[in-house]
């Protein structure tokens, strides 16, 4: 945790313009998202395809509830976080009775669906062409400029970290474990199975959720092209590839393949050759992820 503060408090020594700063900004909404997808399927053991249309609950509520009705910025994050717990909850119930594949194929289905409402709902949502956003206020001061922006992201993304490490360490992260373990062994032992799958669901649901309202404030404008399956895939992407039960894991694949394709620019046509390339590779030689890759590692070279 002091490492990750650390890094995060330097890291404006080295940017040299906005651009940088904005990248630093979508790493850290990313990573945010997948710190809560981490718990869900790297702890949890269950998969979801679909986080991507939690994402737009949150981004589309909160500009739907500031531009159209007039809500306070904070008042319409927290309604639309709310709201996206209780539509977790409300699903989650039923789809996590499922397992393996079927359960994908349910988390997908709830994605599409969710997508589809967008695009379709123009006098609310704006549609294909999207909506505009109002900037996000507290006290009657907007928040305004990267810098603003990069701290406040920064300091959520800590809090995220560490909310999640301390649930980890509770009762309740020791039951998703065991779960995650045998379903069948852990219920054996008293665990309920539903309650805690249901738990872990609904709080990444609300991870998403929030970093959703908080980048359609920051960009100013929200279209249904963030809430498709293509982002649900790279949201998993980046738990998987920075490795699967570790939070730390999950912010680092969060940066990295956040930030790859924007490195990547100067080969042009050549970038997702490439970008896949890395993608497999790392697979290939860190099939647990980069981190716990890299740590079983370093824990080898040290004996």
């Amino acid at each position: 945790m002091l490492a990750l503060a650390a890094a995060l408090a330097l890291l404006p020594l080295v940017f040299a313009n906005n651009y940088h700063y904005e990248v630093a900004i979508l790493v850290g909404l990313n990573a945010i998202i997948a710190v809560g997808l981490n718990l869900l399927i790297g702890y949890a053991g269950q998969i979801s395809l679909g986080h991507a249309g939690f994402f737009g609950v949150g981004a589309y509520g909160s500009a739907i509830l500031s531009a159209r009705y007039g809500w306070p910025q904070l008042a319409a994050l927290a309604a639309s976080t709310a709201l996206t717990a209780a539509l977790a909850y409300a699903v989650g119930r039923p789809i996590l009775r499922l397992k393996g594949h079927y359960l994908a194929m349910a988390t997908l289905g709830l994605g599409v669906i969710v997508s589809i409402v967008i695009a379709t709902e123009d006098r609310l949502t704006g549609g294909p062409d999207g909506m505009g956003v109002p900037p996000l206020a507290a006290f009657g001061a907007a928040l305004s400029g990267e810098r603003a922006w990069y701290a406040l992201v920064a300091a959520l993304l800590v809090l995220s970290v560490w909310l999640a490490l301390n649930l980890i360490e509770s009762p309740h992260g020791r039951a998703l474990r065991a779960l995650h373990g045998s379903e069948v062994a852990a219920e054996a032992i008293g665990i309920d199975s539903a309650r805690h799958k249901v738990l872990a669901f609904v709080l990444s649901a609300v991870f998403a959720s929030v970093a959703g309202s908080l980048t359609a404030h920051y960009s100013g404008f929200i279209t249904p092209s963030r809430v498709t399956f293509l982002h649900s895939i790279e949201l998993v992407t980046m738990v998987v590839f920075g490795g699967m039960a570790s939070t730390f894991g999950a912010v680092v694949g969060a940066a990295l393949l956040t930030g790859l394709p924007q490195l990547l620019t100067v080969l042009k046509e050549y970038e997702m050759v490439v970008f896949g390339a890395v993608l497999m590779a790392t697979m290939i030689f860190f099939p647990k992820g980069l981190v716990p890759s890299l740590a079983a590692a370093a824990r080898r070279f040290a004996r």
